[in-house]
Parts: structure tokens; C-alpha cells; sequence
């Protein structure tokens, strides 16, 4: 079976254009996972969370079999004591005929308080595994931590050991995930590799061009295994697809648009959007954030002049502009950048700071040719693997730092101060 999906991965790489197109170098390897209780078919693994609406929390989690005669959920704010208890669904796909999926179990519980210690169970009654996770907190200050392009490399592995050193409340992925490029294999073991981290604090991510997964002719069908496996909360934010979202953490308005399906103005994430943009109110939530994968600004030599960043710079920059969002993530590019506030290729003090942060370990390496001269917009720029760490300190300021991690020592190389659009009376909101 090994030798089939290697001869398969080959063909599948050629025929989606995945072929590397610059020099990507200090590369890692990927790293493979087992199963921990292969003995027991409804063992539960891959285990991560995910926030739903403002007090509730999806658990998702994959077994080798189906739950009889459902999956469920205890949970409580004691080890060993579970008040609550709720019940859920399950699913599995099949992908070329070669591969199917364990079943993926999805609960949502809650309500739940804010600021607050959960443990809880999942899968079968009598469940010996106990999780934990912390839901984030009812005031200021927020924490995010926030790292895109992962992959199951080493530097993955790297990445996340120094994310789950500092304290935060949610994590945000802009895109790129397992690297699997069709291998589904490597989704099991990005769900077993990020499993510490993801079972204990929301993670919330948007889809990357890797995520496609889609084939000529053999799979026509995108985003399989991303679809199925990491659901996100769009249908409480207004959307019809889990390509396209947002949702709130106390004070902040978070939107995850997808690069990679329809944008044009008149389209249904276009709409979508018009639509959250309106419904936000900046005295609940005074801080307004953006993610996408492929960026709209960008000094790198990599990734230059594909549509997903072009195009769709064209049809929505105007749209956060006119919104005053103070802040755009990005990855895709292998490399870390931060730039000034900026509107229509120029310096604008009503516009978003960008901040592309495709640098969390996959395979392909870094991108680490930039542009020259550098322009004035971009503030700081370096290819290295690391995290960003985001502390929303209050309604006006909040504190960015960048670590770089290529030395696998968290090192601080970029920090800044930054300013909500509350706190600048001259950019209307």
C-alpha cells in the first residue's frame, strides 16, 4: 500500500502543479505518527477544539470505528467530575478509492463560562482519556498566538513546542495545514502532532492552496479532507461555507476569508462579507481583524502575481479599508513581514497593518529571496521559521511580537506597539 500512494503522490503532485518553483533551502524532514491504542477502535485521537458562538465549544476527535450508538462528550470543571454531557455526530470520506478516513466525531458543548478550566471525555461512555482546555476570558487582555504554512516537519515540531510555552487563548492558522498535497496519511499525522496543543485551546484556521486537494478527472471534489476535518463555526457568523467565516473573542471581530474560492465582487463570500462588515458594532468589539492565506502585500520574490492575492486584493481591499480592520494576517509565503499601514499600495493611516506569517516548518522550506530596495511599507522582513504572539492589552492597544524559532530557541525579533482605529479620531469608523 506504501509503494501505491508513493507512485500515486508522484502523479498527483504533476497533474495539481505542485512542483516547487524556487529555492526553498533548510528544509526538515516530515515527521510520521502513529496511532497510541491501535487495540482499541474507539480510542479517540486527534483531538482538537474549536470555538462555537460566544459561550460553546466543538470537540472534534477521529476513531478507527464508528461510536455506538453515537459519539458523546462529558465534561466539567473538575478532573474526574463531569456535570455535562452532550451528544454528536460522526462522518468519514473516502478519497481515490484508496484511502478512507477513521470516523470524524464532532460534539459541540456548552454553554460554558468564560476564563475557565474544562476537562472533559470524549468518545464512548467509560472513556478513560481525559482532556483539558481553558475558554478564553471575558475582558481584556486577549492572547493569540498565530502561525501559518505548518506542515508535519520538525520545525513543525519546533513551532509548537514554543507556542505551548506561552500562555494564550486562541490559536490562528491563516492557511496551509497538514501539507498532506493528497497523501491523507499526513492528515492523520498533523491531527496527532498538534493534538497537545489543539485539544487545549481553540484553534481556528482558514484554508491554503494545500488544502485543495483537488485532481482532474480522479477527484473533483476540493477541500475533502480540510471540510471534514476542521469544521469551523460559519454557520453562526451568517456564512454557507466553512471556506469563509468570522467569529468573536472578547473585544476582537476576527474574519477568515478563503483565497481560494470565489471572491469577485457579487459572489457569495463577497456578500458574505458586505454583510459581517455591517453587523459589526466596534463598541463590542473595538478590535477588527482579518485572515487570509495568499497576501495582498508582499516584498518576497515568492508567490508574486497569482490572482488569489492579486484578484482578490482587487475585489475586497476597499471593503476592509471603508470597515477600518486594523490588522491583516497572511500566509503562503515562507517567510515573515510586517508592514506599515497601507491602502492601495500606498502609506495610508486609515489602512490595515498586513503581517504575512507563513513560517510555522513545512516541508518546502523558507522563501528568502526578497525584493530590493525595500519599500517604505514594509516595516521588517526576515525568512525564518517562527510564531506570532498578539496581546490585546485593552480597546486601543494591543502588543505584536514575531519569534523567530530557526535556531529552536523562541527568540524575539520583531515587536510593535499597535493602535486601534477607537484610538485615532481622524480615520472615521
Amino acid at each position: 500500500m506504501v509503494k501505491v500512494w508513493g507512485l500515486v503522490a508522484i502523479v498527483l503532485i504533476v497533474l495539481a502543479g505542485n512542483v516547487l518553483s524556487y529555492d526553498r533551502p533548510g528544509t526538515r524532514k516530515n515527521i510520521v505518527i502513529h496511532p497510541t491504542n491501535e487495540d482499541d477502535p474507539t480510542f479517540p485521537e486527534q483531538v482538537h477544539i474549536s470555538l462555537v458562538g460566544p459561550d460553546k465549544m466543538r470537540i472534534s476527535w477521529i476513531t478507527k470505528d464508528p461510536i455506538i450508538p453515537f459519539p458523546s462528550v462529558v465534561y466539567g470543571t473538575a478532573s474526574g467530575k463531569y456535570e455535562g454531557l452532550a451528544n454528536g455526530t460522526s462522518s468519514s470520506y473516502h478519497y481515490l478509492m484508496i484511502y478512507r478516513s477513521g470516523q470524524i466525531n464532532e460534539v459541540v458543548i456548552g454553554p460554558l463560562k468564560p476564563n475557565t478550566v474544562y476537562y472533559y471525555k470524549c468518545g464512548r461512555p467509560g472513556s478513560t482519556q481525559e482532556f483539558s482546555f481553558r475558554t478564553p476570558p471575558s475582558q481584556f487582555p486577549i492572547k493569540f498566538a498565530v502561525s501559518g504554512d505548518l506542515g508535519t516537519t520538525d520545525w513543525t515540531k519546533s513551532t509548537l513546542e514554543h507556542v505551548s510555552k506561552w500562555d494564550h487563548d486562541v490559536f490562528i492558522l491563516p492557511g496551509d495545514l497538514s501539507y498532506a498535497n493528497m497523501y491523507q496519511p499526513i492528515w492523520d499525522t498533523f491531527g496527532r502532532l498538534v493534538q497537545p496543543l489543539a485539544s487545549q485551546r481553540p484553534w481556528m484556521v482558514t484554508q491554503g492552496n494545500h488544502e485543495v486537494e483537488k485532481i482532474p478527472i480522479l477527484h473533483h471534489e476540493p477541500f475533502t479532507a480540510y471540510n471534514q476535518r476542521w469544521r469551523m463555526p460559519f454557520e453562526e457568523s451568517g456564512s454557507t461555507s466553512n471556506l469563509y467565516y468570522s467569529f468573536n473573542v472578547y473585544g476582537v471581530h476576527i474574519i477568515m476569508l478563503g483565497s481560494y474560492t470565489d471572491f469577485e465582487p457579487g459572489s457569495e463570500q463577497y456578500q458574505w462579507l458586505e454583510s459581517d462588515l455591517k453587523k459589526i458594532d466596534r463598541k463590542t468589539t473595538p478590535w477588527l481583524m482579518a485572515v487570509v492565506h495568499a497576501p495582498w502585500y508582499n516584498t518576497n520574490e515568492a508567490h508574486q502575481g497569482e490572482k488569489e492575492s492579486v484578484q482578490m486584493k482587487e475585489s475586497m481591499e476597499t471593503l476592509l479599508y471603508k470597515a477600518r480592520v486594523d490588522l491583516v494576517f497572511a500566509g503562503h509565503v515562507h517567510a515573515y513581514e510586517r508592514f506599515n499601514r497601507v491602502y492601495q499600495d500606498k502609506l495610508d493611516k486609515c489602512g490595515p497593518v498586513y503581517i504575512n506569517i507563513g513560517d510555522g516548518g513545512n516541508l518546502e522550506g523558507l522563501a528568502t529571496k526578497y525584493r530590493d530596495p525595500n519599500p517604505e511599507m514594509s516595516l521588517f522582513r526576515e525568512a525564518s521559521f517562527g510564531h506570532g504572539q498578539l496581546v490585546v492589552e485593552n480597546a486601543t492597544h494591543a502588543h505584536w511580537e514575531w519569534q523567530r524559532n530557526d535556531d529552536d530557541v523562541s527568540v524575539e525579533k520583531d515587536s510593535v506597539w499597535l493602535t486601534s482605529f477607537l484610538a485615532n479620531p481622524s480615520c472615521h469608523i
